[in-house]
């Protein structure tokens, strides 16, 4: 078992076709499969066996994708680290890990040289360009072109997938090989997801998270992936129709910047047949908005980096159904994919009937088993083979799965539990709001208050008593905002996600307890 050997097999069926498209940097099949064979023997020549971490600190480019495909080969390790981490966060994650050797790009040399002084391990640090470091193109010339498909078990590690999450402490997902097997399997059986010979796969957002999951089943496929360097709205109106893109992957803060963008409307985007959106809820009206902007193309899905792939699935057909037949449709995140299965669970573990709210539980070949040196924290999501999301939501008698929240997010007012996402949905409807963020403040009557932290759109005036009332015809009473905050933006997190927890920081500031 070799995920990489699914690289070698497209440079035979298809050695001349274009796989991977990076800024100039344009590679074959046949191109890719020789210097991920280099790169892989190259590794090994420095003493690297099965099984040792291997890191990139790097922001878009040809060569992660490189690296990523010669780490499956070598059965190395592969350690995803953040381009927006911190020294400090960097180091955390080499000396954890162990990791024997850290790629990293020109921009963030001085502070991986920072992270490995902090870190004190013994590890090569290789820069895909820049100076003073030992070089990318040098390591190559020490690797062979001959074929490498080094033989590994299902159950070792193939990803260590650091992440922060909701809790703010960086712990790894040990995603093993037949993790991200069932992973590529998955998308090759999906009516929704699955890549094709003529398919040409935009990697939008940092190919370290979400967006660069589809790489290896679109490789496989002998599909061409085409890397944006950077997110820029423009350059990726301009990408899709230069490159006549015809699948991608945003996450909702990236689809709002294009359903803003007065481009949108001109661009010819007819190429693009799959608009993936993920990583974070999405409001309704914005889906609604967007298969009018782009036709009925959106697919969303949810997962976690504890599940490997996404687990559920909203599909084109069921978005098109939301914005016509079924409405409720457009609060789903959709049905299980292929051979996951989901249940919905009170707090002893026991499964709740439908309608229900409880904890969302996933089981199935991609989900984790554990984290990396953290048996408490394993404990507490893994039990029984079973996935512990964190997130409460519920399933439909027809097996559409409705999240409502994250256990750590719901607010408890007054006794009543409100659920961010529910008075957001309900905010987006608002003309006048681009972006939203609700969060629960310290109130010495209620314990917690709902406020809202919103954004205007360019040329709106709507006020704070304008946006209560708004709500307060759309919702319960207790539900409703009690206070409104205009900015100019909310923050996002590494990912490009809202960042609730940033949000929610401030008012509690000084605060004993963050929560009453």
């Amino acid at each position: 078992m070799n995920l990489g050997t699914y690289i070698t097999r497209s440079s035979t069926f298809w050695p001349d076709r274009e796989a991977l498209v990076c800024g100039e940097r344009r590679l074959t099949y046949r191109e890719l499969e020789r210097v991920s064979n280099r790169l892989a023997s190259a590794l090994a020549g420095r003493g690297l066996t099965p099984g040792r971490a291997v890191a990139t600190y790097a922001g878009n480019c040809a060569q992660v994708v490189e690296t990523e495909m010669a780490l499956c080969k070598s059965g190395l390790v592969r350690v995803p680290i953040s381009p927006r981490l911190s020294a400090g966060e960097v180091a955390h994650i080499v000396a954890d890990a162990d990791v024997r050797v850290l790629f990293v790009d020109a921009e963030r040399l001085d502070t991986a040289r920072a992270a490995l002084q902090k870190a004190g391990t013994d590890c090569l640090l290789v820069a895909y360009e820049g100076q003073g470091a030992f070089g990318y193109a040098e390591l190559l010339t020490e690797g062979s072109e001959e074929p490498v498909a080094v033989e590994v078990d299902e159950h070792d590690p193939a990803v260590l997938n650091f992440t922060s999450g909701s809790t703010g402490k960086l712990k790894a997902a040990v995603q093993t090989q037949g993790n991200r097997l069932a992973n590529m399997r998955k998308r090759m059986m999906s009516s929704q997801s699955a890549p094709s010979t003529g398919e040409r796969y935009l990697a939008a957002g940092p190919i370290t998270h979400a967006p660069g999951m589809p790489l290896l089943a679109s490789l496989a496929y002998g599909s061409t992936v085409v890397v944006l360097p950077q997110w820029d709205t423009e350059l990726f109106l301009r990408t899709v129709e230069s490159e006549r893109i015809t699948a991608t992957f945003v996450v909702p803060t990236m689809l709002n910047m294009l359903l803003a963008h007065p481009a949108s409307a001109t661009a010819d985007l007819s190429s693009l047949k799959a608009l993936h959106v993920g990583g974070a809820p999405v409001a309704p009206q914005r889906l609604r908005d967007a298969v009018e902007a782009f036709g009925p193309i959106l697919v969303q899905g949810y997962g976690q980096v504890e599940t490997t792939s996404g687990i559920t699935m909203l599909t084109r057909e069921d978005i098109l159904a939301g914005t016509t037949t079924d409405p409720d449709l457009l609060l789903s995140c959709g049905r299980p994919v292929y051979d996951t299965e989901i249940r919905i669970v009170d707090e002893a573990g026991e499964a709740v009937p439908a309608g229900t709210v409880g904890e969302v539980i996933a089981r199935g070949p991609d989900c984790v088993r554990e984290y990396w040196h953290e048996p408490e924290l394993t404990a507490q999501t893994f039990k029984n083979g079973w996935v512990h999301t964190g997130d409460l939501g519920y399933l439909r008698a027809d097996g559409y799965l409705f999240i409502v929240d994250r256990k750590k997010d719901m607010i408890i007012s007054g006794g009543y539990n409100v659920y961010c996402s529910e008075v957001e949905a309900v905010l987006y409807t608002h003309p006048a709001l681009a972006e939203v963020c609700v969060v629960g403040v310290p109130d010495e009557r209620w314990g917690e208050a709902v406020k809202a932290v919103v954004v205007r759109r360019a040329g709106a005036a709507a006020d704070e008593d304008e946006i209560v009332a708004y709500c307060a015809d759309r919702l319960a009473r207790v539900k409703k905002p009690r206070s409104v905050e205009f900015v100019d933006a909310l923050p996002v997190n590494r990912n490009g996600k809202i960042d609730r927890r940033a949000v929610r920081a401030r008012y509690w500031a000084g605060a004993e307890r963050r929560v009453h």
